[in-house]
């Protein structure tokens, strides 16, 4: 077993995941939910990606090998979407951005995009997929899931007890902060789309 391993694991998908960069856009998608909602979709977003995450260390090469998926191809569908729901967190344009929530919201909202493609989104999965694939026994593998989950645990903490920040900035508060989060979405959205094109231009 290689404990440096491990701190990698730890580091590389804290920074990855971010869980205090998430909590304004975990706000801004639940604002208008109630505390027993928005826990649920704090839980169900973190088991979505834990879900993604195993699912694609399991067997995440062979699937983008079988459908002649790349990974900058993967990337560029993540920032689309992420796109698409910065857009209507800027504009108001749908029923989450207005806070107008409607049955099973907090459903959809955990799993997408909060579970993916923002926390199991391509570059978790792609670290994922080299962590497995430089593991050295059950030891290693056991490291790195502990390290994933470990990491996990903080993201659903950060965003468990994210309901905090609404007593204290209160409904306008919380308006603002979905629009500066929108704005910072657009621009994870944007920088994965570059990212895409970049690793594109370099596969040509």
């Amino acid at each position: 077993m290689d404990t440096t391993l491990a701190v990698e694991v730890l580091v590389t998908m804290f920074v990855i995941m971010d869980p205090v960069g998430n909590v304004p856009i975990f706000l801004a998608v639940t604002r208008r939910l109630d505390q027993r909602a928005r826990n649920r979709a704090a839980l169900l977003a973190v088991l979505t990606a834990a879900l993604v995450i195993v699912v694609f260390a399991l067997v995440g090469r062979q699937v983008l090998a079988y459908l002649s998926v790349s990974v900058p191809a993967l990337q560029g569908a993540g920032g689309l979407l992420l796109l698409l729901v910065a857009l209507d967190l800027l504009t108001g344009g749908s029923s989450i951005a207005r806070g107008e929530p409607e049955e099973g919201d907090h459903v959809a909202v955990a799993m997408v995009p909060l579970g993916t493609p923002l926390l199991a989104g391509p570059g978790a999965i792609v670290a994922t997929i080299v962590f497995v694939a430089a593991a050295d026994g059950p030891g290693d593998l056991g490291m790195i899931g502990g390290g994933i989950a470990a990491v996990l645990l903080v993201v659903y903490l950060a965003m468990r007890f994210s309901g905090v920040l609404i007593r204290v900035l209160g409904r306008s508060g919380i308006l603002l902060l979905s629009r500066i989060a929108g704005l910072l979405l657009a621009a994870i959205a944007v920088q994965m789309l570059a990212d895409a094109l970049i690793a594109f231009a370099r596969l040509v």
